[in-house]
């Protein structure tokens, strides 16, 4: 099945475009990278601290009930979460002091105003603010070190301003993800930075085969000049992108659909990571390696 039939798409005369539109995202994502330290971001319990309690009601209840009991008992700022199909309730309450004992107060609020829907407590997790401070502190230097990785692997797989132009294209792609997430005032947790690491390993992958056909071609030291020659290399394995991001969107829209509200955030993380990875494979790596080149023949080693 041929998806795309032209030989040749003229990638490289869009860049001027898409670099401004990728100077945009980078600008935001670098925003809520200074706004989550800072705690200005809708931070989740993991790094703002606080208790999360799962609860596991013998019947059915009504959320609106369960939101009007716990802001009568001085506990408005509780975000409470349902499970689909099920009596289960997650109630989180982001508190930076006195977390100790929040558990216990929302089961005897629940207890005392809920008395003919009995409960089990499934799971309860405390996160005190300093705990909270290194689960922030960790998360960065996973992030960090994964762009570290990434530039070592490639420079020693190709060369190093490949390297640059791969890891420039995947900071590019997790601080997209971190500003529209942001924008959207998606909660940012730890399964968030999950997503982020796993959207920096996606867009590696598709940017390291987009430069391998570049050097392939680059290797049959043919006269044709650089930019038609990488537009030709990323036209060549677009049908392969195309089909392998279709794929994965066709799982990650399955997850958003019917998936439920625990991983819906952690699903569009992932959506938006590789609609932004595809697209920075072709146009942020691709047009920065040319932007970089000093001639075709010392573009890389052969």
């Amino acid at each position: 099945m041929e998806i795309i039939k032209r030989r040749y798409i003229d990638f490289l005369g869009k860049r001027r475009i898409t670099l401004v539109v990728s100077a945009v995202l980078v600008i935001v994502g670098f925003v809520a990278a200074i706004a989550i330290p800072l705690g200005k971001a809708n931070l989740g319990t993991d790094f703002a601290g606080g208790v999360a309690v799962q609860f596991r009601f013998e019947k059915p209840f009504e959320i609106q009930v369960v939101r009007e009991v716990l802001e009568k008992n001085g506990f408005d700022d509780a975000d409470l979460q349902e499970f689909a199909g099920t009596s289960k309730l997650l109630v989180r309450v982001k508190r930076t002091d006195n977390i100790r004992g929040l558990a216990k107060a929302i089961g005897e609020i629940f207890a005392k105003e809920m008395p003919d829907n009995p409960f089990t407590v499934d799971s309860t997790t405390e996160v005190g603010p300093t705990v909270g401070r290194k689960l922030q502190k960790d998360a960065l230097w996973a992030v960090a070190i994964s762009l570290v990785g990434i530039l070592l692997y490639v420079a020693w797989r190709f060369e190093f301003r490949f390297g640059v132009a791969a890891v420039a294209a995947t900071f590019h792609d997790v601080l997209a993800v971190l500003g529209i997430l942001f924008v959207l005032n998606k909660e940012i947790n730890l399964l968030i930075v999950t997503a982020l690491l796993t959207i920096a390993g996606y867009s590696l992958t598709d940017t390291v085969v987009v430069f391998d056909r570049i050097r392939e071609n680059l290797r049959k030291k043919t006269k044709e000049e650089i930019v038609p020659l990488i537009n030709r290399s990323i036209t060549e394995v677009l049908r392969r992108t195309i089909v392998t991001s279709g794929t994965t969107l066709l799982v990650l829209i399955a997850l958003l659909a019917i998936g439920g509200e625990v991983i819906h955030d952690f699903s569009l993380a992932l959506f938006l990571g590789v609609l932004i990875g595809t697209y920075s494979s072709i146009f942020v790596a691709s047009p920065l390696l040319f932007v970089w080149k000093k001639k075709q023949g010392k573009l890389i080693k052969v």
